[in-house]
Order: C-alpha cells, then structure tokens, then sequence
C-alpha cells in the first residue's frame, strides 16, 4: 500500500458522502434557502453578522482543525493503519459530520444559540448546570492537553534517560517563530484596529510579518526546558484569554488562515510527489502494550472523526454567521469532512515512518513526527527541509494555542455561568458569589488545575481527554435528537452515533477509574498528584453524563407532549 492509493480512496469516500449522504441529510430536515437566519434577525454587528459561506467555513474550519486530527490518528498508529483509517472516514462521515450539521441546524433554527441553551430548552434547567460544570472540566483537559503538545513541541532539547543534551534547532527556531507570530499578532490587531487601511494592503503587512517571523526563528532558535515552556505557554493563556479579542485572538487568527492553507496544500502535494510507501503493519492487534482496541481507538481519535468540542463552535459562533440555510451543509459536514481529510494525512505521514525512525530523529511529539514526514516528502521537489519542518510545525503550534486560549475563555465562561442566575442581579449578588463569577479568578482556577495535569503529559491523560470530548458529543447528539423529535424530523441515523458513543465513553472513562484506583490502593502509582486529579475527574464526568443522560433519555423517548419550558409541542 501507499500513500496515493489511501489518499484517492479517502477523497472518494468522502466526496461522495457530502454529495450524498448530507445532501440527503439537509432535504429530509427541510433546509429552507428562503427562511430568514439569526444573522439577519438578531444581527448586532458584533456576534450576530450575516457573512459569506466562505468566510464562515474558514472560521469553522480554523476553530475545530487544532492539533487534534493531527495528534489523535498519530497515537492510534499503534494499533495499525487499517484501524485508523476506518474509523476516520466511517466515524467522519456518519458521526461527525452529522453532529456538526445537526448541531449547527438546531442552533440555526433556535436564534443562533448554542448547544447549552438547546439542552436547557429541551432537556432542562438542571441539564444545562450539569452541562456548564461538565464543560469547564473538559476544557481544563484541553488545556493540559495541547498546552503539553505546544511545551513538547518548542522544548529544544534531545531527551535520553531523563537527561538533556543535544540542541535540536529546528525545535528552537519553531519556538522562536512561534513567540515572534503571538508578537506581530499584536501589532497586527493594532493596525487592523486604529490604521484603517484597505484589505489587500493588511494581507500583504500578514504575510511580511509571517515570513519575518519565520526568518528570525530560524536565525535565532530559543533552548530552554520542558518545564519552563509550560510555564510560559501558561502564562501566555492567562494573558490570552482575558484580553480584548481584537488585540490578539482576531488578528492572529487572520495570521492563521496563510498558514492553514499552507500547511494542508503543502500535505497534500506532498503526498502525491512523493507517493511514500506505509511501512507501518495493516493491523497490530485488538491489545497493543496495555490499551484495548476498544474503546482506546475511538477516544484517541477524537478530531477526524467525532469530536464534541465541534458542537461548541458550530452552535456557538459559526451559526450565528451564516447568511443562507443553505450554507449549514458546507459550512458544517463539508468542514468535518475536510478535517477527516486532514486526519488522513497525519495518518500517512506516520505510517510512511519505519520503525523507531522518528523517535531517532528526535521527533517526540505528533506534531513534530507530522511536520518531519512532510518535510521529507517536500525535499523531492528541491524545498529545503529545515524551512518546510519550520513551517507546518509552526502551523501545528499556532492552532495548538489558538486551541488553548479559546478553550481557556470558554471554559472561564462557563465556570462563571454556572454561579450567575437571572433572577440575581450586580446589586444583589453576595460577595462569594462575586468572587467566583469575576474572570479573573474563574481563569486561574482554571489554569492551575490545567497546569497540574499537564504535568502528568498529555501521552497520560489524552484517553481521558478524549473520553470527554466524546462524552460532549453524546450531549450534543442527545439534544440535537430531542430537538429533532420537537420538530418532527427524520432522526432515526442519529441514534446508532448517539448509541455508539455512549458505549465508548462510559467505557473508557470507567476503565480510568478502575486504573487509577487499582493503582491508588495498591501504591503503585508512579505519579499519587496526577493519579489522584484524574480520578477525580473521571468520576465526577461519569456522574454528571449519566445525569444528563439519564435526563435527555427520559425526554427523547417521552410519550406524548414534549414540554419545552412553559410551551407544549405535540
């Protein structure tokens, strides 16, 4: 097998299920050209603004295509090539890209609100407080997560036996470029903010300052610790998520859409000029060095092929973009569909390593292993390969911590929701209240947990990371389904996905609780700090999902009226 023949075959899978399987998706739930969209009704100039299809999938696109179709196919290679790939394009077709359409039209179709209002409405008052605490404990593990990624990515060293040794340029220079880009982020929010100048002329000041970054991080490469990267890497988030959008997060992202065309196009050329060849085993084994094929495979591979985290920005912010009703079909399954793709080629990327030859390289993280596989592929057409490692590694890292200080303010905002009421006023709040509903203790909060168990490393509480995020999507398939019932739409597809993730989710996060336990109780645990804060999240998760469950079950299977808040639906 090789990698030209797994990427035409992943194209037609594809291809084939958006002209298909969402076309039909979108006609039997009545997608209406005609019908006038929360852009246009609740529009404010701020959240709510009609935009381009185009400018709305690249915003949905960049939000949910992180590190993670990168990362998530990477550590499942252990199970072998054919395991991956299945799941990617079976899970990315009639699992994810059927979340993030159902998420985006109920959304669309209820005022551009997201999917906790929808489960509020639906499923309950109660539903949505469990659904807030459960969503500030999963972006605790998203931070963790990626800022373990970012610190593993930018540390400068070779690693042997616990001792550093070696500099590892191409790790500093993508260190150096990647603090000199948050730098021209900033003066790039400046000028966009007070210069007022026209499009083409900000386009060209993006890409100087792109390139410049770039050429000052391969001249100046920064060594320093993993330690002291994740010190940095969290301070950046404090700072990142509590200051106005416009000084850091739009500007950077207007950075980000140059580097994520350049990184996917560049994959993608990559692959056909030179059409490596899968050294890596079709299939290794249902138990690979402890982990089980089931559920390990499907909460690894979260990105790619279904990720919860994607219902957030699909009912969050893209929805209320959208311009057509007809646009949700592109926007949402045609964006989840893309990302399968992306999730494909870090897929080859590994499978195109022998044994032990990345490790050898010194390639420790996901991101490192793809951006050394598709600078190797770029060097048959004469690109030097330290520029190209440079540049997708940079691309990784960018989205990494456009990732992390998005999931910080979410996660700050929904540990602040969970203590406001309407019925509580400014005037008449208490003083503790005060305190946890003020940002910047629900930030640091957050963080420092966030901080604890990125010491763990994110090799340790991805399964649990990812069992979360999968547990998001249940919610989100829970309440998509109770809202399609509400409006008597075709919704049968959505229970085998909803079914399915329900058995991976309790699974995995069951069998955390019973490793981390066992290993508690029979003092075997190598790290008590990071041993004991896993537990403790993986029950808490499991007890709120059963209840949410539990809730969303006895509405969706409910004889009779459906009551949603003070209104009856037959």
């Amino acid at each position: 097998m090789n990698g030209i023949t797994i990427m035409i075959i992943s194209l037609a899978v594809l291809l084939l299920a958006y002209i298909l399987y969402g076309r039909w998706i979108a006609k039997k739930w009545g997608v209406d050209p005609k019908r006038k969209t929360p852009a246009y009704e609740q529009r404010d100039g701020v959240d709510y603004e009609p935009a381009p299809k185009s400018v709305v999938f690249g915003h949905q696109f960049a939000s949910i295509a992180g590190a993670g179709p990168i990362n998530g196919p990477i550590q499942a290679a252990i199970f072998g090539w054919v395991p991956v790939l299945l799941w990617v394009l079976i899970g990315g077709v009639f699992f994810g890209a059927v979340q993030d359409f159902a998420a985006m039209y109920a959304s669309v179709r209820n005022k551009g609100r997201s999917i906790g209002y929808i489960i509020e409405k639906y499923i309950g008052k109660t539903g949505k407080k469990m659904f807030l605490l459960f969503c500030w404990l999963f972006c605790i593990l998203v931070v963790a997560a990626f800022a373990d990624i970012v610190a593993g990515t930018f540390m400068g060293f070779t690693v042997t036996d616990g001792m550093q040794s070696a500099n590892i340029k191409a790790n500093g220079a993508v260190a150096t470029t990647s603090v000199m880009f948050i730098v021209f982020a900033v003066a790039l929010g400046l000028i966009l903010k007070y210069a007022k100048l026209p499009t083409a002329v900000n386009t060209a000041i993006a890409i100087v300052m792109l390139v410049s970054s770039i050429i000052i991080g391969l001249k100046m490469p920064v060594f320093l610790s993993l330690d002291v990267w994740h010190i940095l890497v969290f301070v950046y988030i404090l700072i990142a998520s509590v200051v106005p959008v416009w000084i850091l997060l739009q500007p950077r992202d207007y950075l980000n859409s140059y580097l994520l065309v350049a990184m996917i196009v560049a994959a993608v050329i990559g692959v056909f000029v030179a059409n490596p060849q899968i050294n890596l085993p079709a299939f290794i084994g249902f138990e690979v060095d402890g982990s089980y094929l089931f559920p390990i495979l499907f909460v690894t591979i979260a990105c790619g092929a279904v990720s919860g985290f994607h219902s957030l920005v699909s009912s969050g912010t893209a929805s209320k973009q959208i311009k057509n009703e007809k646009d949700m079909l592109p926007v949402s399954f045609g964006a989840m569909l893309l990302e399968s793709m992306l999730a494909v080629i870090a897929l080859i990327a590994v499978a195109s390593f022998a044994s032990g030859e990345a490790a050898a390289q010194g390639w420790n993280t996901p991101a490192q292993v793809f951006a050394g596989a598709v600078s190797g592929f770029l060097t048959t057409l004469g690109l030097p390969s330290d520029i190209v490692y440079t540049l997708i590694t940079l691309s990784i890292s960018a989205f990494a911590l456009t990732s992390l200080d998005s999931v910080a303010r979410v996660g700050r905002l929904s540990f602040q929701e969970l203590f406001l009421d309407d019925s509580i006023t400014d005037e008449n709040m208490g003083k503790v209240r005060k305190v946890l509903t003020n940002k910047y203790f629900a930030t640091i909060i957050t963080l420092v947990l966030a901080y604890g168990l990125t010491l763990v490393g994110y090799k340790n509480i991805w399964a649990l990371f990812g069992a979360s995020n999968q547990l998001l999507s249940v919610f989100a398939f829970l309440a998509c389904a109770v809202f399609l019932k509400r409006s008597k739409k075709v919704r049968w597809f959505m229970y085998i996905p909803l079914g399915a993730m329900l058995a991976v989710t309790f699974t995995a996060l069951g069998m955390t609780v019973y490793n981390k336990s066992t290993a508690l109780i029979m003092s075997s645990s190598t790290d008590i700090f990071g041993d004991v804060l896993q537990l403790a999240f993986a029950t808490l998760i499991i007890i709120l999902g059963v209840c949410v469950v539990i809730e969303g079950f006895r509405q969706l299977f409910k004889k009779g009226d459906i009551e949603v808040k003070n209104e009856v639906i037959v």
